[in-house]
C-alpha cells in the first residue's frame, strides 16, 4: 500500500479524509471522534511520524465540518502528546513520552500506566538481595579463572540437575546449559535445530516472544489450534456472561500428529505447563502420546517450562521429559523469582546439548558470574518463596475473576489452572483496537494477535493478574471505560481492523 505523505512529509486534506473513512458516527462529540480515530491511525502506523498533518481551515472544509471541530481534535492530540505544539506552522505528528489517562472516576492509576503486556512478578522479598550479598561472599574463590564459561559455572549447573532429578527427571550437570533467560536459550535452539525454512509447530495461540524468535531465525510456523473451551471439562473456560469455566480440554493431540506426520517439522515449541495465554495444562495421558508420535516423526520436543513452578490448582503433572530423553526442556527463573536475574536454562542429552554449546558460542562466550551464583542459591531452595507466592496469585486470580464477571459481563474467558494470565473472549474482534486506546485509560495491553500468527486472535485478549487487588480493580474499571468508549463509537475498530486485513491478504 502506497505511503499517503509525500516526500516533504505531509499529508494533504484529501488524503487524510480517506485514511479517516466514515469516522463521524455520532457515537460522541465530533471532535473527540475525530481526535480518536487520528490517534489510532498514528498508533497503527498508517500516518507516519514526523508528518504534517493538513491546516485545521482546510481538513475543516474537506470533512465539511466546523473549523472548532478540527481545532478542538488538534489540540486534544496537543494536549496527549500525538501532535507537536509548535504555534504558527502546521502540527506534525508524534508519539507521546508518557499517555496522559483519562481522568475518569475510579481510573486514576498510581504510577500513571498500568502495564498489563507483560506477565511478570516483582522479586520474591529479600531472597533474591541476599541470594546476591551471599554470591559476592563466594566470587573471590572464581576470580582467578578466566570467567567464560559456555556451559554455565558448575555450582549453578549442579543445583539445575538436581532440581530436575528432585522432580522425577534423573539430570547431570552434564546435561545443563545455563543461558541468559528462557528467550536466549530458545534463540541457541532454534540455531541449532530449525533455520532457514525449516518448520516449527507451536500451539496456538502461544508465547508471542517465541513467535518472534522463530521468524527471526527464518523458521515457517506450524500452528495447531487448541480446542475451543467448553463448559464443566477442567482446565477450559465457560462461553458467554463472563462467568469462568472449571478448567481446560488442553491441547488437540490429533491434530498435532497430523501436522508432524504431514509437515514433518524439525522442531514442535510447546508450554504443557500452565500454558500462555491460557492457562491450561496437558494432561500425563497427553504427554505420553505427544512423545511417542514425536519420535515416530523425527520432531524434537522443546517444552518450556518457564511456568511450571506456579501451580495454582496442585496439579501435579509429569515433567514431558520423564517420558523421553529426546525431550529439551527450557527453564528460568523469570517467572518464579525474578525477571530481572535473566537466568534460564536447557536441559538435553549430552550429545544435542554439545551442538547447543557449539552455537551459543556464536552469540556470546557465558553468562554473568555473579548472577549465576546467586541464581544457584535460588534454585538449591527453589521452593522456599513458593508458598506465599502461590497463595498471593491465587487471590489475584480469583480478583480478577470476580472483577471481569462483574463489570464485564459480556466478556467471557478460561479459569486458568495456574500460571499469570486470563485468556478472554470478546464479544466482538477489537483486541487491537482495545489495546490502541487503553493508554487513554491508563493501561498498557497486549492484543490477542500478538499471540498467533496470520492475524489471529482479534476475539481475545490475555490480561494478567499479577497485580495486587487494588490494582486489578482499577485496571477492569479501565478496561471496562475503553470497552464503553469502543462500543460508543464502532467506527474506531473498523478504522484499525480494516487495513490490517488488507495487510495480511
Amino acid at each position: 500500500m502506497p505511503s499517503p505523505t509525500n516526500p516533504s512529509g505531509s499529508l494533504s486534506p484529501a488524503a487524510l479524509a480517506r485514511l479517516l473513512g466514515a469516522w463521524n458516527t455520532g457515537g460522541s462529540a465530533a471532535y473527540r471522534e475525530l481526535a480518536d480515530v487520528v490517534r489510532l491511525l498514528v498508533l497503527d502506523g498508517r500516518i507516519a511520524l514526523d508528518v504534517a498533518l493538513p491546516s485545521e481551515r482546510a481538513l475543516a472544509e474537506t470533512l465539511g465540518v466546523s473549523r472548532t471541530t478540527v481545532t478542538a481534535a488538534y489540540a486534544g492530540l496537543r494536549e496527549q502528546g500525538f501532535l507537536s505544539s509548535g504555534q504558527g506552522s502546521r502540527a506534525r505528528t508524534r508519539l507521546p513520552h508518557r499517555v496522559t489517562p483519562v481522568h475518569a472516576p475510579g481510573l486514576v492509576a498510581p504510577d500513571g500506566v498500568l502495564d498489563l503486556a507483560y506477565a511478570s512478578l516483582p522479586a520474591t522479598g529479600e531472597m533474591v538481595h541476599r541470594a546476591f550479598a551471599d554470591a559476592l561472599t563466594e566470587l573471590p574463590a572464581l576470580l582467578p579463572g578466566f570467567g567464560y564459561d559456555p556451559l554455565g559455572i558448575p555450582v549453578l549447573r549442579e543445583a539445575i540437575a538436581a532440581h530436575y532429578t528432585q522432580t522425577g527427571v534423573p539430570t547431570s550437570a552434564s546435561q545443563i546449559l545455563v543461558t541468559s533467560g528462557a528467550q536466549h536459550a530458545l534463540n541457541i535452539i532454534l540455531r541449532t535445530l530449525a533455520g532457514r525454512q525449516q518448520k516449527v509447530l507451536v500451539d496456538h495461540p502461544t508465547y508471542p516472544n517465541a513467535l518472534d524468535a522463530i521468524r527471526a531465525s527464518g523458521s515457517r510456523t506450524v500452528p495447531v489450534p487448541l480446542p475451543a473451551a467448553v463448559p464443566g471439562i477442567p482446565g477450559n473456560g465457560t462461553p458467554g456472561n463472563g462467568t469462568p469455566g472449571s478448567g481446560g480440554a488442553g491441547w488437540d493431540i490429533d491434530a498435532m500428529v497430523t501436522a508432524m506426520r504431514q509437515q514433518r517439522p524439525a522442531m514442535a515449541y510447546l508450554l504443557p505447563d500452565f500454558h500462555n495465554p491460557t492457562g491450561r495444562v496437558m494432561s500425563d495421558l497427553q504427554r505420553r502420546r505427544l512423545v511417542r508420535e514425536a519420535a515416530g516423526t523425527g520432531t524434537v520436543l522443546v517444552v518450556d517450562e518457564t511456568l511450571r513452578a506456579l501451580d495454582l490448582d496442585g496439579v501435579r503433572t509429569t515433567p514431558l521429559a520423564a517420558f523421553s530423553p529426546a525431550v529439551v526442556s527450557i527453564g528460568s527463573l523469570s517467572k518464579s523469582h525474578w525477571a530481572g536475574l535473566r537466568t534460564g536454562w536447557i536441559r538435553a542429552e549430552e550429545g544435542l546439548l554439545a551442538r547447543f554449546v557449539a552455537a551459543r558460542t556464536t552469540m556470546d562466550l557465558g553468562g554473568p558470574v555473579v548472577e549465576q551464583l546467586a541464581a544457584a542459591r535460588l534454585v538449591r531452595d527453589f521452593a522456599e518463596p513458593l508458598g506465599e507466592r502461590l497463595e498471593a496469585l491465587r487471590g489475584n486470580r480469583e480478583t480478577l475473576l470476580r472483577l471481569l464477571g462483574e463489570h464485564l459481563p459480556e466478556w467471557s474467558f478460561e479459569r486458568p489452572r495456574g500460571g499469570l494470565t486470563v485468556w478472554c473472549r470478546l464479544p466482538a474482534a477489537s483486541s487491537t483496537a482495545l489495546a490502541v486506546l487503553a493508554p487513554e485509560f491508563g493501561l498498557r495491553l497486549a492484543a490477542g494477535p500478538r499471540f498467533g500468527v496470520g492475524g489471529s486472535f482479534e476475539h481475545f485478549l490475555r490480561v494478567p493478574f499479577t497485580l495486587p487487588p487494588e490494582q486489578l480493580t482499577t485496571a477492569v474499571l479501565a478496561l471496562r471505560a475503553a470497552q464503553d468508549r469502543l462500543d460508543a463509537a464502532p467506527q474506531l475498530r473498523r478504522t484499525l481492523k480494516e487495513p490490517q486485513a488488507a495487510a495480511i491478504a
